[in-house]
């Protein structure tokens, strides 16, 4: 159609041009009467065409709003969609709490990532104490805690004095002079305690994570030290330990005063929470002696020479020189001296046998033999059997 009137137009402005000759009035009517019909096809093809654009273009748009007469209808569907939605927020506390005290570390480190009122939630330490006790509650003692409250403060005060050397002198003068209106903010101190303020410092969560990811260095106590070597066997030493979660082992660092400061690959079957809140250059005041009496299982302290750290050690109580060890005439517990012994020894070896004052006793020894100091005694048989299967496999001289 489009091609039909583009020639017509052609030949109407084509015949006017071959002559300048008057047209005939009988003509004249009848290009009239074409014109008018041209125009009036090339208008309605116009029209069309634009209606169909129109179309077109709107078979692309998204409709923002639904028809009139389909409103109602859609309501409808879209109030029924609504009550059939049901998120997870929308259940009681109480299901929640045991949909959450069944998961995971890692599902609820997953689960505090979904949203702000969920990471409050996953994050509390009531649901974190549980998985704490599981993992870490034979290791981790008190002295434990207080090195991550020391860990804590010491990282606020450094983050506190990393800030101050950050600001500039526009931010000085701002807290120097009183101009409210001056406001001075740098992205990345924000962006920091954004992400610090997600998860409570001094939470359990937070003690746990740090701890997995071996980042925190806490006290503990180590079995047999330097991988069993045979001058600590049946022995317990203080030292600072990290968890290599892709060995699931840790590694120890040790007193510097000691031969050998760092060792690997520490099995947890190694590892205890020290028993008693005692430092290891410290003596433990014995509150035991007087109970005392041959057959009771012991752990004294002993080092090497006074620069040493004390190491608990393993032993027996043994009967007087004097008494035959026959239980009914045995009288070694009413006197005051006490034998003390280490059958893990051969039998005349200088590391045998040692004998105490139970009245008198403090720190007893030489720089030969080592000093003795204060001791505890077992009353559990779980301890009892921790040391027995730490036996070593041949008497040692």
């Amino acid at each position: 159609m489009l091609y039909f009137l583009i020639s017509c137009v052609s030949f109407i402005l084509l015949s006017k041009s071959f002559t300048h000759k008057p047209i005939k009035s009988s003509w004249v009517g009848k290009l009239n009467l074409l014109s008018t019909w041209l125009w009036g096809e090339i208008s309605s093809f116009l029209v069309s065409w634009f209606r169909k654009s129109r179309i077109v273009l709107a078979s692309f748009r998204v409709p923002t709003s639904p028809p009139l007469k389909n409103m109602s209808g859609s309501l409808k569907v879209e109030n029924v969609e609504e009550k059939e939605r049901i998120s997870l927020l929308d259940l009681p506390d109480l299901t929640l709490e045991c949909i959450f005290e069944r998961l995971s570390p890692v599902g609820l480190c997953s689960m505090a990532g979904v949203c702000t009122s969920l990471r409050e939630k996953c994050t509390s330490d009531h649901l974190w104490k549980k998985h704490m006790k599981q993992r870490w509650d034979g290791v981790l003692g008190d002295a434990a805690y207080r090195e991550w409250r020391s860990h804590i403060a010491s990282s606020r005060r450094f983050s506190l004095s990393d800030q101050n050397k950050k600001r500039g002198l526009c931010e000085s003068l701002c807290n120097l002079w009183p101009l409210s209106w001056i406001r001075i903010r740098s992205p990345k101190l924000e962006n920091s305690s954004k992400a610090r303020s997600r998860l409570p410092a001094d939470s359990i969560m937070g003690l746990y994570l740090s701890l997995e990811s071996g980042k925190f260095w806490f006290p503990a106590q180590v079995y047999n030290r330097e991988n069993g070597h045979v001058g600590f066997m049946l022995s317990c030493y203080d030292a600072l330990l990290s968890y290599d979660s892709q060995t699931d082992t840790f590694q120890a660092r040790y007193s510097p005063h000691a031969r050998r400061t760092i060792e690997d690959n520490i099995q947890w079957d190694r590892l205890r929470a020290p028993p008693i809140d005692t430092p290891p250059n410290m003596l433990h005041e014995s509150d035991c002696l007087h109970d005392l009496k041959p057959g009771d299982h012991i752990e004294i302290q002993w080092r090497r020479n006074r620069e040493f750290p004390y190491g608990w050690w393993y032993g027996v109580v043994g009967h007087l020189e004097s008494c035959d060890g026959i239980e009914n005439r045995c009288s070694c517990h009413y006197s005051e001296m006490v034998i003390l012994e280490f059958n893990q020894y051969t039998p005349g070896s200088r590391w045998r046998r040692t004998m105490i004052n139970r009245k008198e006793h403090r720190e007893e020894g030489n720089e030969a033999d080592g000093f003795y100091g204060g001791i505890r005694k077992l009353y559990h048989q779980d301890e009892i059997s921790m040391w027995k299967r730490r036996w070593p496999t041949r008497v040692l001289d």
